[in-house]
C-alpha cells in the first residue's frame, strides 16, 4: 500500500506538471451535479453541456422540471443522446425525492457523512458508482473518486489496478490506493491524459510523460 501511495504520488507530480495543477472548489448544490452526471452518460462532454444548458435555459428551477410533461424535457436534452431515457429517470428521481423529502432538494445531502449519501443516492435508478462519486466529490467535496472510461483505461496500462477490473471494482480499488489529497487533481488530470494521449486507439506513448512509469506491454508500438 505504501509503495502504491508513492507510485501514485509520482504520477500525480508527472501529470500536474504536464496539465497544471488542479484545486476542487465543491459546488455545494449535489442536485445539479446528479442531473448533469445523468446527461453525461453515454455521451461527449461537448453534447452534455449543451443538453444541460437547455434544461436549465428552458426550465426555471428542478421543481419546474419535475412538473413538466415528459416530452418537454425529452425535447431540451436531446442533443445529448438517450434523452427519453435520461428524461424519465430525472423526471422520476425528482418525483421521487419530492414524494420522500417534500421539497425538491438534496441540500440534506451535505450534512450526511459519505456512506450514507452514497447509500441515498444509489437507490435511484440510473444511478451508478461514478454519478455517486461525482456529486461526492465535485458538489460536496468528499475525496471519493469517479472512474470513468479513460481513468479505467489508463489505470490499467499504468499498471494501478489489475487488467480485467471492471468499473464497479476499480472503484473500490482506486478509492483505497489515492492518497485522499490527490483523489480530484488525479481525477481530472487522468481523464486529460486519456482523451490525449492514452487514448482507446491511435496512442501516442512517444509524447507520454508517464511511458518510464507504464506497464502496457505494447507501449513501444506507439512511439
Amino acid at each position: 500500500m505504501v509503495e502504491d501511495s508513492k507510485n501514485i504520488k509520482v504520477i500525480e507530480h508527472l501529470l500536474e506538471k504536464e496539465y497544471g495543477r488542479k484545486v476542487l472548489k465543491p459546488t455545494n448544490d449535489p442536485l445539479s451535479e446528479l442531473i448533469a452526471t445523468i446527461l453525461s452518460q453515454n455521451t461527449s462532454d461537448n453534447n452534455s453541456h449543451r443538453a444541460y444548458r437547455n434544461l436549465k435555459h428552458n426550465f426555471k428551477n428542478w421543481e419546474e422540471v419535475r412538473s413538466a410533461p415528459l416530452s418537454k424535457i425529452v425535447q431540451s436534452i436531446k442533443v445529448g443522446g438517450l434523452e427519453k431515457i435520461k428524461a424519465e429517470r430525472i423526471k422520476n428521481i425528482l418525483n421521487q425525492i419530492y414524494k420522500e423529502k417534500g421539497a425538491v432538494s438534496l441540500a440534506f445531502l451535505k450534512k450526511w457523512n459519505t456512506e450514507k449519501v452514497k447509500e441515498y443516492l444509489s437507490h435511484f435508478t440510473g444511478v451508478g458508482d461514478k454519478t455517486v462519486a461525482c456529486v461526492l466529490l465535485f458538489a460536496l467535496g468528499r475525496t471519493v473518486l469517479p472512474v470513468d472510461t479513460h481513468i479505467l483505461r489508463v489505470s490499467k496500462r499504468l499498471g494501478l489496478i489489475p487488467w480485467k477490473t471492471d468499473s464497479k471494482k476499480a472503484h473500490v480499488l482506486l478509492q483505497n490506493k489515492i492518497p485522499p489529497a490527490l483523489v480530484y487533481p488525479f481525477h481530472l488530470n487522468l481523464i486529460e491524459q486519456g482523451r490525449k494521449i492514452c487514448k482507446a486507439r491511435n496512442l501516442l506513448c512517444g509524447k507520454c510523460v508517464l511511458f518510464q512509469k507504464c506497464e502496457f506491454k505494447d507501449k513501444h508500438k506507439y512511439i
